[in-house]
């Protein structure tokens, strides 16, 4: 992030005004916020929703202590833009962060500002994905870009440094030893915990790979989903495990072994990508990954040549469900260690623990991997929070909410004002069991990353309980309308059902009261087009 200028809001000042007069008795009152996000943590590999795949009892410890969304979800499925939006509170066309290529508008002001302005202390630790200098933090250190699984470099506001180590254990280490040696007692803090884990390439700690590339994992029941009944959109995404998932960087066949058996890929990037991180292992870390990754690449030259594109669908996805479950079994160690650390030292019961992800992800659904879909398993986001002095224990929440929440939320918890250009609602009343309180019953989604990695087409569009209602756009003029209810794996468009023609008309005018509400537009659209064609990203 770069600066935010030197001017400082009217709210910021008014809440500095505020807590500067108030006795400090009532700041310890206050409570402090720990926001735990890992990237590309699909709801359906957290145990509290299913535990189908994996088993994740810490990060279900916030479900069973507190409450559990089950309509959770983001309003842009890709990594910078989700960031951008938990900060501001605004939805990516306001905040300028479209994508992850354009520009974050560097004129807002993040909650971490206002909490930080009011007597918060802030840090960060992790991955942010966008700009290196995270404004309303007294200490961060964060990893560049997407940063490393082995041995990462990381920015911080005290100079560079790269530590040895797995990722999410080293993230870990740095949250507790802030909070342990560094963190003022007197103050309420606001710590943000960001692991990398389990965005591709899906590294595992040594001693996760060792176990979970024996397991089988259960195959989802689209994985050889042929897109019928849909539109274009789902039959031209670039993200199918078959065709799209590299045989190296994903799957971790050594490019050597690719080239005997003869296997070509549409580019080189994923041959780069493995002798990378590769390099990256130092010598007794290279050593343990052969020791495993080895065989696996043996028993696949002595299979390949059978495999016909069934089994090496069926292959692939194995081989994606070990290593990316395998890094989430790393995740969910770690923020047992946090929430550990949180309970034994008088931290649990005024402290507000969020666990979310910048979005969903696709674990072979639909034959895919990767996200960006308004479909459920892009569109959905996993999110538990525990609040012990507000939130019964074991509750679960049914609203439509999302990643544009937060800041409100936090900001409410504080007991600061919300500054009035932010989008999202407050998840206090719903978190304190007042669902009355909570009015949205719609939310709007819209992605622009088109033409771009994936390929999936620009669009724009509603979604309640029941119904979803999608307009994709640029190359085409599609319209999707599926019924969440009696379709839950989505794969029926009824947009031109007569059935249905009275909830296409209802919904298109909610569409056009919600692009309205949150200034957004054709006439913006097509700015945002026109911006791609001058940055030579499409014609």
């Amino acid at each position: 992030m770069q600066s935010y200028g030197k001017s400082v809001s009217a709210i910021g000042m008014a809440a500095v005004a505020l807590f500067s007069c108030t006795a400090k008795e009532q700041q310890d009152r206050r409570p402090n916020i720990v926001f735990i996000m890992s990237d590309d943590h699909a709801y359906q590999a957290i145990s509290a929703y299913s535990n189908r795949l994996i088993e994740t009892p810490n990060i279900d410890r916030l479900a069973k202590e507190g409450m559990l969304f089950t309509n959770a979800c983001v309003t842009n499925s890709i990594c910078a833009p989700s960031r951008a939006t938990i900060l501001t509170g605004k939805h990516t066309h306001i905040h300028g962060k479209i994508d992850n290529n354009f520009p974050f508008d560097t004129t807002n002001v993040t909650f971490p500002q206002l909490l930080h302005r009011a007597g918060y202390q802030t840090a960060m630790f992790g991955k942010l994905h966008f700009g290196n200098n995270p404004k309303g933090f007294d200490e961060f250190m964060i990893l560049p870009d997407q940063g490393d699984y082995y041995n990462p470099d990381f920015i911080t506001n005290r100079g560079d440094t790269a530590i040895t180590g797995y990722v999410t254990d080293i993230i870990t280490d740095l949250t507790l030893d802030w909070m342990k040696n560094r963190r003022k007692k007197e103050q309420p803090f606001l710590l943000m915990y960001l692991q990398k884990a389990p965005h591709r390439e899906w590294i595992p700690a040594e001693r996760h790979y060792r176990e979970f590339t024996k397991k089988t994992f259960p195959e989802p029941e689209t994985l050889f989903d042929n897109y019928e009944g849909r539109g274009t959109a789902a039959k031209t995404a670039e993200m199918n495990l078959l065709h799209h998932m590299t045989i190296s960087a994903d799957n971790k066949i050594y490019p050597e072994v690719a080239e005997e058996l003869g296997i070509r890929e549409a580019s080189n990037w994923g041959k780069n990508v493995f002798l990378q991180k590769y390099k990256r292992l130092n010598e007794a870390q290279k050593e343990q990954y052969d020791e495993v990754y080895g065989p696996i690449n043996e028993a696949f030259k002595k299979a390949y040549p059978a495999l016909n594109d069934e089994d090496l669908m069926r292959w692939k996805y194995q081989r994606y469900m070990q290593d990316y479950l395998a890094c989430i079994a790393a995740v969910d160690e770690n923020v047992g260690r946090v929430l550990d650390y949180l309970d034994e030292n008088g931290l649990r019961e005024n402290t507000i623990v969020v666990y979310t992800s910048d979005q969903g992800f696709y674990l072979g659904e639909h034959g895919w991997f990767d996200k960006r879909f308004i479909y459920d398993e892009s569109f959905k986001t996993p999110l538990l929070v525990r609040w012990p002095e507000k939130i019964e224990a074991g509750s679960t929440s049914d609203e439509m909410v999302q990643n544009l929440d937060f800041a409100q939320t936090f900001l409410e918890a504080a007991g600061l004002p919300q500054p009035a250009d932010m989008q999202g609602e407050s998840l206090v009343p719903l978190l304190e069991g007042k669902s009355e309180q909570w009015t949205r019953d719609a939310v709007y989604y819209h992605y622009y990353e088109y033409p771009g990695f994936h390929m999936v087409k620009r669009h724009y569009g509603i979604v309640t309980t029941e119904y979803k209602l999608a307009h994709f756009y640029y190359d085409v003029d599609e319209w999707e309308l599926y019924d969440r209810k009696n379709d839950p794996f989505e794969l029926n468009n009824v947009y031109s059902d007569p059935a249905y023609a009275a909830v296409v008309d209802k919904l298109k005018d909610q569409l056009a009261e919600l692009r309205v509400k949150y200034k957004d537009s054709e006439e913006l659209d097509q700015r945002f087009i026109q911006k791609y064609k001058e940055r030579g990203l499409i014609k």
